[in-house]
């Protein structure tokens, strides 16, 4: 087995707020994060995949469709937008560096051929990220 990973960036604003909590609540737990009109990042996502090399191309996946299904499933949902407001999964989670990873795997899960889906990576700064091993890691 042997791991491949791949990067691709995406830029996008969120908030986080708790709809249960007062207006206090939220920003003692959240500080400027819990403003409504959000902030933004450029997140860099690496997603991790395995396998066996295929002896005939030398890939464990194809890296030019891995690039096309990343873009399609992940930046083209997430670029310049609004995750709290324009993508559905945010719509009752809050947007959370985990949270993000994990719907990340939620859409690539079961989408790339000939390959197991590893690890999802998330950066929302170049010191902060969060990694997802899927359900049963």
């Amino acid at each position: 087995m042997i791991f491949l990973t791949r990067k691709a960036e995406f830029s996008s604003s969120h908030f986080y707020r708790n709809p249960e909590w007062s207006e206090e609540e939220n920003v003692r737990r959240f500080g400027k994060c819990a403003n409504v009109h959000g902030h933004g990042h450029n997140y860099t996502l690496e997603v991790t995949v395995g396998g066996e090399v295929d002896p005939v191309t030398g890939f464990v996946v194809d890296l030019k469709l891995l690039k096309e299904i990343l873009e399609r499933e992940v930046v083209s949902i997430y670029d310049h937008r609004h995750l709290n407001y324009e993508v559905p999964e945010f719509a009752h989670v809050i947007p959370t560096t985990e949270n993000i990873a994990v719907a990340i795997w939620r859409r690539l899960d079961g989408k790339i051929p000939n390959a197991k889906l590893e690890r999802v990576r998330v950066y929302e700064m170049p010191d902060l990220f969060a990694d997802y091993y899927g359900e049963s890691a």
